[in-house]
């Protein structure tokens, strides 16, 4: 028995010891929005009034090993309405400002495309779901969790750049009846400098990537390139986007879909006076999809979207919001009816 006192009084001790030495410096952050949606689309003749809310909350993790090395993770409790929670992978910082995502860390092309003002809030209108038309920058940059992305410090081999590469690899998950990544790689570069008053940022990169299907071949791949500026003097910013590649739809439950000859053209314009901002963007992208390996569809899907915002700064970490969306769209080169006009009054708080 006193064997045994002295065997659990040990195994408290070292617990003890052990959750000192792990006390990680934790900070929590989220954010909870609010408002009413309204849509008129144009394949309805009904307009459509709803209530939006969404929550997040998420937990970072952080802490320096004694040889100046930062190890830091975060994870989600919550991400309401946002596609569930989700986990960090591990990010390594290094004494000479460079760092390394380790798990789920994402694509490099992705990291470094340029933000293009839009609209404000969530305003937002659907389009049919035959068209294929991929409307992001980073469309092509795809991944697996099982991959690393490193970020160079600031100032790499020339003053204001930054570059990052990626790599993922198969994560053995089966691509039953759809299709999932095998592998990608990916390379991005930003480029800060000025010009008299204004600075500018430039920002572009590449990535491709392989997927597997249950079928006997594999299918093709997913490839492209983005390039974009952002130019700011005093409260104005100007910015502008473009991309171009190949990508694999594995939203279709029977097999892949094949959207060749994608682009991607935005630009949008940001003017903050205050506490008020005002945004404005236009944005058009185009492609052809297939359900034929290596075959391209003469026919084109297309989505062109105009957005237009107004953000109020009412308080610290309270913004309310005033959004106006209208989306045109083609399915088969043929003029569809599920654009439409959509607009959103709300708030948003974050802390």
């Amino acid at each position: 028995m006193k064997k045994e006192l002295l065997l659990a009084s040990a195994l408290v001790s070292t617990m003890g010891v052990a959750s000192v030495a792990e006390a990680v410096t934790a900070t929590m952050s989220g954010s909870h929005h609010t408002g009413i949606r309204g849509v008129d689309a144009d394949d309805s003749n009904d307009n459509t009034v709803s209530h939006i809310s969404a929550s997040s909350f998420t937990v970072s993790l952080a802490e320096t090993t004694d040889g100046g090395i930062g190890i830091s993770s975060s994870f989600m409790l919550a991400n309401e309405g946002t596609g569930g929670t989700q986990s960090a992978g591990l990010t390594l910082t290094f004494t000479d400002g460079s760092k390394l995502d380790v798990m789920n860390a994402g694509n490099a092309a992705a990291s470094h495309d340029v933000s293009v003002p839009g609209g404000a809030g969530e305003a937002s209108i659907t389009v049919t779901t035959t068209n294929r038309a991929q409307t992001g920058l980073d469309f092509f940059a795809e991944g697996t969790a099982i991959g690393v992305e490193w970020h160079s410090a600031a100032d790499f081999m020339a003053d204001g750049l930054k570059v990052g590469v990626s790599m993922s690899a198969d994560d053995g998950t089966a691509a039953d009846g759809s299709v999932d990544v095998e592998s990608s790689w990916g390379i991005g570069a930003t480029y800060v400098t000025s010009a008299g008053d204004t600075a500018v940022t430039i920002g572009a990169g590449i990535s491709e990537s392989e997927w597997k299907d249950n079928a006997q071949e594999p299918s093709n791949g997913s490839n492209g390139y983005h390039v974009g500026f952002s130019a700011v003097t005093g409260n104005l910013t100007v910015a502008a986007g473009y991309a171009s590649g190949d990508d694999v739809d594995n939203s279709t439950a029977i097999d892949e879909v094949e959207i060749t000859d994608n682009t991607v053209s935005k630009i949008g314009v940001k003017y903050v006076a205050g506490d008020v901002t005002l945004s404005v963007g236009f944005s058009t992208a185009e492609g052809a999809d297939s359900t034929t390996l290596g075959t391209s569809d003469v026919n084109q899907d297309s989505v062109d979207s105009t957005d237009a915002g107004i953000s109020y700064a009412v308080a610290s970490g309270v913004t309310a919001n005033l959004g106006w969306k209208n989306v045109d769209s083609t399915d088969e080169s043929t003029t569809e009816t599920s654009g439409g006009t959509s607009w959103y009054i709300g708030a948003n708080m974050s802390f």
